[in-house]
């Protein structure tokens, strides 16, 4: 049984922006299959992302690690990475954690690209 899909497409207004929609969770079980998928987009030298999370009801800490392992790197080489639409029980550990004072997070993608990256 498949726990997990992502999709990686451009943005359709903003080709230097990549969305990954993310559907399913990211446990251990899951998060090396996203982490392959993430840092294959990283080795395209792609460094604006938006992480679509409106289909994600679960992260375990192995899924949060992957993020918050690559925010410096992505930083460096100014990009970042944005979550955007979590659900209220993804959101609610997001905040518990305190990862809203390393990660920008946004209500929907548009706002992630319009806000996050100051596009219009």
């Amino acid at each position: 049984m498949q726990n997990i899909f992502i999709n990686v497409s451009e943005h359709p207004r903003h080709k230097d922006i990549v969305l990954l929609s993310v559907k399913g969770f990211i446990d251990t079980t899951t998060a090396p299959e996203f982490d392959v998928t993430f840092q294959s987009v990283l080795k395209q030298g792609k460094y604006k992302l938006v992480v679509d999370l409106r289909e994600v009801n679960y992260i375990s800490s192995a899924g949060w690690g992957i993020f918050i392992s690559e925010i410096k790197r992505i930083r460096s080489r100014k990009g970042d990475l944005i979550l955007a639409a979590m659900t209220p029980e993804v959101a609610e550990v997001f905040e518990l954690l305190e990862f809203n004072t390393i990660l920008k997070s946004f209500p929907s993608v548009d706002q992630a690209v319009k806000v996050g990256f100051d596009k219009s």
